[in-house]
């Protein structure tokens, strides 16, 4: 990560006065607050600061400026929401409506309605305007007010629509691959030499945006898989034999895994996509757990061990549709065990729809007002191209091609991985030495 990468696009130099300019005046940067003319570091340590050449990287401070590019009175501005549901989608429409109406005094938004379709002309769906009056107590439920859908739609026509609406900012919430189809909106915009901002508020329950701290919804998520996990466990020790299997979301990245593992504190395994697992060494290992215990828990991220099936296809949004590895896993130490003639009760449990589809806890709640009077900031003051985290605690400005560049994922030599094995247990890797113990 070099310097230049992580400066954010402007549509040009703010000119006018922010109705919020009187709230920063008299701030300077602090433990609590980082003015507008400061960065946030990227590195945090001084090892990896003394490994750098050169400007050390760093962030813009997110935040309200003293300056604004546009002119709150002659805008308007959309708003979409796009992939698949997550907790705090509607407090994320809410917020940004209410920051815009109530300290910027723009008067004129519109939400797009099922994702990116909802901006091209052939697919027929209106827009809706949004009040303050019209979001009142939408935080309250799940899902999203304007609906949403996948796929890749035409970054042209999408910017025509924008025109002929007459948008001057655009809000995109999203996940990475709805964030790239922003990228390529406001490549169309620069091509045409339009003043368009495109600001987005990323958004994925798996937490597999990287340098955004953590994605909303993601508490709420891994909140609601624990009462999966402790019902699996109040099963798994209610009967001789018994296990417990719970599949939780996680394509790529096993954070709700682990975090739900973790909250709850029961679970003998944990198996994620960024440690490979060997089922043959695995499942002997399950066997002594329960011999010993009476009773084992296992929780599985949904893209773990996906060598193990046949992949079925992409879709809408062209990402590969995953085998059901929890299923498989069902199947194998059901068969193991009664090849061994030992008795399994094994109770399966996957709650992945229940979980994404509940109103944000009250911690995700205020993350999500946050996001949004960040983004509105971000793009009166005339930002593009960019979607608004937190870094170190910091609220930041992030460049979408940075954001979409990597995935974040557990690190298997991380602190994260490290605590799961502490608590769970399991050896560091299942090989067949640790199989041959088992046995």
């Amino acid at each position: 990560m070099d310097a230049a990468d992580l400066r954010v696009r402007t549509l040009g130099e703010g000119r006018i006065g922010s109705p919020l300019g009187g709230l920063v005046t008299r701030r300077g940067t602090t433990e609590h607050y980082v003015d507008e003319t400061d960065r946030v570091l990227f590195d945090d340590t001084l090892a990896l600061l003394a490994a750098r050449d050169g400007e050390p990287p760093s962030f813009e401070p997110g935040g309200p400026r003293r300056q604004i590019y546009f002119d709150p009175s002659k805008i308007r501005v959309g708003i979409v929401t796009c992939g698949g549901l997550c907790p705090g989608l509607n407090d994320v429409i809410r917020g940004l409506v209410l920051e815009l109406t109530s300290h910027y005094g723009v008067r004129r938004i519109v939400g797009f309605r099922n994702g990116y379709r909802g901006m091209v002309a052939r697919h027929g769906h209106d827009v809706v305007e949004l009040t303050p009056a019209g979001v009142d107590h939408i935080n309250e439920h799940g899902g999203t007010i304007l609906g949403t859908s996948r796929g890749n739609q035409d970054p042209a026509e999408i910017v025509d629509c924008l025109e002929q609406l007459g948008i001057n900012i655009l809000f995109v919430i999203g996940g990475d691959g709805s964030m790239r189809g922003a990228q390529r909106i406001a490549a169309e915009i620069s091509s045409r030499d339009r003043r368009i901002a495109v600001v987005g508020v990323p958004k994925t329950i798996d937490n597999d945006i990287p340098f955004i701290g953590h994605s909303f919804g993601f508490q709420t998520a891994f909140g609601k898989a624990t009462e999966s996990i402790r019902a699996a466990h109040t099963e798994a020790t209610a009967q001789p034999g018994g296990i417990g299997l719970v599949q939780l979301m996680g394509r790529h990245s096993g954070f709700i895994a682990c975090y739900a593992a973790l909250a709850n504190n029961d679970a003998d395994y944990v198996l994620i996509p960024e440690v490979p697992v060997d089922v043959e060494a695995f499942l002997p290992h399950l066997r002594r757990r329960v011999r010993e215990r009476g009773h084992a828990l296992v929780v599985v991220a949904e893209g773990a061990g996906q060598e193990y099936l046949t992949a079925v296809g992409t879709d809408a949004s062209g990402n590969q549709r995953l085998g059901d590895f929890g299923v498989h896993l069902r199947r194998r130490i059901l068969d193991d065990f009664a090849a061994a003639g030992e008795e399994a009760n094994l109770k399966y449990i996957d709650p992945s729809y229940v979980i994404r589809s509940v109103p944000a806890n009250p911690y995700d709640s205020v993350y999500c007002l946050r996001l949004a009077q960040a983004a509105v900031h971000a793009a009166m003051a005339g930002r593009t191209e960019m979607v608004v985290g937190t870094w170190r605690n910091r609220f930041v400005h992030v460049p979408i091609p940075v954001a979409v560049a990597t995935r974040n994922q557990v690190d298997p030599d991380g602190d994260l991985w490290m605590s799961v094995l502490e608590a769970t247990g399991q050896p560091v890797t299942f090989t067949a030495d640790v199989a041959q113990q088992a046995a």
